[in-house]
């Protein structure tokens, strides 16, 4: 079953907030700055979150994964005010 995912994070040191987001780019999709939806198995949840704890300062850093429940035959919607988020592409993802 895959799940809907907000990641949102807040990496104090530069060099390892790039690398948070290049990783994060391979499991969702970039909303804003340091936001992501994320739309993910168990196992690539589970692969998602290993990666990133090798990546971040465990005192100076935070990442949060708010879950929005099963994304199985359910429609998304993300609303903004101001510029308009790009509709996700749903296709086969290889890693």
């Amino acid at each position: 079953m895959r799940k809907l995912l907000i990641v949102t994070y807040d990496i104090s040191n530069p060099k390892r907030l790039r690398k948070v987001f290049k990783a994060m780019k391979g499991f969702g999709q970039h909303l804003q700055l340091s936001v992501f939806r994320c739309d993910l198995t168990d196992m690539e949840r589970f692969e998602m979150i290993g990666l990133l704890q090798g990546l971040i300062h465990h005192d100076e850093d935070q990442i949060l994964l708010i879950d929005l429940g099963a994304s199985d035959g359910r429609t998304h919607r993300v609303d903004s005010i101001g510029r308009v988020v790009p509709r996700e592409r749903r296709e086969p993802r290889i890693f």
